[in-house]
């Protein structure tokens, strides 16, 4: 089994706080980390129809059949629960009683923020990391990794790519999506997910999307709210200060995991991944949520952003750290070349707190610049480890 970095914080909140909540995709190995993290806890999983009956008809009763401690799977299918939990929670002072999970983000953070406020931490755990693969010698090239993801079954149980992410679409992003909202049209919506897998890394056009689509802006904008949600997308936001410049105000969005995004464009090989006229956005997608991975692993807020001005001017990736920025380039290229740096280079030129940059590249050659250090894109996380 596959050792998770979050493993930490989580073992650490749980010894300061009476609850945990980790939210996070499905199939991101959730329950599997919480009963491996705490193998003497009760388990109760909402999803099974008789324990979420009892649990919204009889709380009490169905703590008693699962006494704290205790682990209650997919906590958003009955948030009700939430309050009886609060109650429970303040009559005692032993810490780490309640590890709850969920997978709906807005959902789940409304009802916590209403029952649990000051009561709980709130983790969240995206899929497998390339440093957490590597951990156990699983290693594989640039496009290995854009093809197949980091979905925890597909290192474990050995699953075709194709087949997972279909399922995960058909399974899980459908029926999570029409709990959601009023979904009127399927197709729409498969049509307007398959689109923005093609924009991955691209400044979001809604007016743009919905001319292809053919539905309205507004629309697009609560699906868009509804991807966020189940964790199937995250919005890289630009970053603002007055430099003088008119500066790009639209996000970027990144699929959460790669394979999935590489998935609904048709790519089911890594030659196909290879040879796809966006592989540079899908290489982008993958190091960006990397980048990620290693904030919330830490337990860290992910402080990420990226830049763009209104003449081209752009850095793929800033982190912000004690009021200091980190710009970061990303090239899917093999090959090293000096004009990589040039935009950390004229970022550095504009914003008095830039630091020293980095280079991430698919390629082994990784000289040492004046204004940046060049790493492999297995090594990305080593920037957030030297900083966090």
């Amino acid at each position: 089994m596959i050792v998770r970095q979050i493993a930490r914080e989580l073992a650490a909140t749980a010894n300061e706080f009476p609850v945990v909540t980790i939210i996070g995709p499905r199939q991101a190995g959730k329950t599997t980390l919480a009963r491996m993290q705490f193998p003497n806890h009760a388990y109760a999983n909402l999803e099974a129809p008789d324990i979420r009956t009892l649990a919204i008809s009889d709380p009490h009763a169905f703590f008693s059949q699962f006494p704290p401690p205790v682990i209650i799977d997919e906590i958003q299918r009955v948030p009700e629960l939430l309050s009886t939990i609060q109650v429970l929670a303040d009559s005692s002072h032993q810490r780490g009683q309640y590890i709850l999970t969920g997978s709906h983000q807005l959902r789940l953070q409304e009802a916590v923020a209403q029952s649990l406020a000051g009561r709980t931490a709130l983790l969240r755990l995206l899929p497998l990391s390339i440093s957490e693969l590597k951990a156990t010698g699983i290693t594989h090239t640039r496009d290995e990794f854009i093809y197949q993801g980091f979905m925890p079954r597909l290192y474990n149980e050995k699953i075709n790519p194709t087949r997972l992410y279909r399922n995960y679409c058909q399974t899980y992003i459908e029926r999570d999506i029409r709990q959601m909202i009023n979904l009127r049209s399927l197709t729409d919506f498969e049509n307007f997910t398959r689109l923005l897998a093609g924009r991955v890394g691209q400044i979001l056009n809604l007016s743009s999307l919905s001319n292809d689509v053919g539905v309205s802006s507004t629309t697009l904008k609560e699906w868009l709210s509804v991807l966020e949600a189940s964790h199937t997308i995250f919005r890289l936001n630009p970053y603002f200060e007055n430099f003088g410049k008119r500066i790009i105000k639209s996000p970027k969005i990144y699929f959460t995991d790669v394979g999935l995004a590489s998935y609904l464009l048709g790519i089911e090989s890594p030659a196909l991944a290879t040879r796809d006229p966006l592989i540079g956005n899908l290489f982008e997608n993958m190091v960006v949520i990397e980048a990620l991975k290693a904030r919330l692993n830490a337990g860290k807020e992910p402080e990420l952003y990226f830049y763009r001005d209104n003449k081209g001017n752009e850095v793929d990736l800033l982190f912000r750290q004690n009021r200091l920025l980190i710009p970061i380039e990303i090239k899917s290229a093999m090959t090293f070349h000096p004009e990589f740096a040039k935009g950390i280079a004229q970022f550095q030129k504009i914003a008095s707190s830039a630091q020293k940059g980095h280079i991430i590249y698919a390629g082994n050659l990784t000289p040492e610049l004046s204004h940046a250090s060049v790493l492999h894109f297995t090594d990305v996380d080593h920037i957030f480890q030297e900083k966090i």
